[in-house]
């Protein structure tokens, strides 16, 4: 039995993928004051989920540049750029642009002081600023080694995804329609690892994820009157702690799956009980079953204390979006992975873990026809001292010690993850196109 990794359809064996990668990484030295110019840029000036005119922008010139055919505003403010050199399989790489609103808090020179109009503090506290200027270094040492591969690649620089939308509203717009379906989609993302080091996880690498909203409503009532009153500030507290059941007592200990309530908001004031209270909540899966159960089971508490509380109607429960679990298709992700290992070596892959964040890059799987290829991997952003200094001996131990994605800490080795990010980003890339020849079409 042959347990070598097969090639994706239309791809060339990886063989010779070293050669090709130092013919195209070449000119990596070249472009990285650019792509350091841009990330030092973007993180000073982040742009909240929506609002990302400047960063797309900035994106779109510089493929323009390099030689891409540029499309912009596509499901918002997304970025679409194609270099066409001649047959062979498209390749999409996609990169994020939006930032979160969290104040900034690493001190950096180049730190973000950006405020939107109603005060709110916005941060590139993720790494989406590393992904998109390792994206355009991506397809600037693509587009100056046109000679080492063939195909088509299609950038996209996707907005919007904090807030789960993006990638859905630029396939509504069109993407696969009018740009055509790629037969291998790739994006990676930053984590608190070494510098230099990746995890590929085979199936699902990311939960998947819903969004739910509970109106739980009471009668009010002053506050030195609670008898007057059906509370529901105590009715809210019952479904909270009542709701850490559904993972503890209703699902079993294989099955994975978070539930957080990130929002309860009720009241104006301290002595007036108030008529209702609104509670957010966060689901997170590794199993699209598994996620049915924990929203029924939510909707069943929900129902069940208000009508313990002797509430004057039901709870509105309401899901107000859905993400797909991020599951790595196996041909796809094995060659990225061996292709990561060729050129970085084994000992800069770590053991691939379940990330219990949630990613919207999973709908770029949903082809028109048929689904398509997806691999989704993560990337070290540590420095070498960081990593050393931070207590404990194990991984999991020191990543626990490390400021991690949505910290207003979150400070990526700026020289390190760019480099690694482009290369790893290249490499796949290059794994998953032609070899270059003769007959390629500039």
């Amino acid at each position: 039995m042959n347990d070598a990794p097969q090639p994706v359809p239309g791809t060339s064996a990886p063989s010779s993928l070293k050669a090709r990668a130092r013919r195209v990484l070449q000119h990596l030295d070249a472009v990285l004051p650019n792509v350091d110019a841009l990330y030092a840029d973007l993180h000073e000036h982040p742009e909240l989920s929506g609002h990302e005119a400047r960063t797309a922008s900035e994106v779109a010139s510089r493929l323009e540049a390099e030689g891409y055919e540029v499309t912009r505003d596509v499901g918002g403010h997304g970025v679409v750029g194609l270099l066409r050199n001649g047959d062979g399989p498209t390749v999409l790489l996609r990169g994020d642009l939006d930032a979160l609103p969290v104040e900034e808090k690493t001190g950096l020179p180049y730190a973000s002081h950006e405020r939107t109009d109603d005060g709110e503090p916005v941060m590139h506290a993720c790494g989406h600023d590393v992904h998109t200027a390792c994206l355009v270094g991506t397809a600037a040492v693509l587009a100056r080694s046109r000679d080492a591969w063939r195909g088509t690649v299609m950038v996209v620089g996707q907005p919007a995804e904090e807030t789960l939308e993006g990638a859905k509203a630029m396939l509504d717009a069109g993407l696969y329609a009018r740009f055509g379906t790629p037969d291998a989609v790739l994006g990676q993302h930053t984590a608190p690892l070494p510098v230099g080091t990746f995890m590929h996880r085979e199936g699902v690498a990311m939960m998947g994820s819903a969004h739910v909203r509970l109106r739980l409503f009471g009668r009010g009532a002053h506050g030195a009157q609670p008898e007057l009153s059906v509370d529901p500030v105590v009715l809210g507290a019952s479904v909270v702690m009542r709701l850490q059941t559904i993972v503890s007592r209703a699902l079993s200990p294989l099955e994975a799956a978070v539930v957080t309530v990130g929002r309860f908001q009720a009241g104006t004031r301290a002595n007036v009980i108030p008529d209702e209270a609104v509670l957010e909540l966060t689901v997170r899966t590794e199993d699209d079953a598994v996620q049915a159960r924990v929203l029924a089971g939510i909707e069943r508490i929900a129902k069940g204390e208000a009508a313990a509380s002797g509430a004057p109607k039901p709870p509105q429960v309401e899901v107000l979006g859905r993400t797909p679990v991020n599951r790595n298709d196996p041909a796809l992700l094995r060659r990225v992975r061996d292709a990561h290992a060729e050129w970085f070596g084994c000992d800069a892959l770590v053991p691939g873990v379940l990330v219990t964040a949630s990613e919207d890059f999973p709908f770029f799987a949903q082809g028109p026809e048929h689904p398509v290829p997806t691999a989704y991997w993560f990337m070290g952003i540590t420095s070498p001292k960081a990593w050393e200094q931070a207590p404990g001996t194990t991984p999991q131990e020191k990543v626990a010690h490390l400021p991690g994605p949505h910290s207003g800490f979150y400070a990526p080795d700026r020289a390190g993850s760019l480099r690694t990010g482009c290369e790893s980003l290249t490499v796949a890339a290059l794994a998953c196109l032609h070899e270059g020849g003769a007959s390629a079409n500039h």
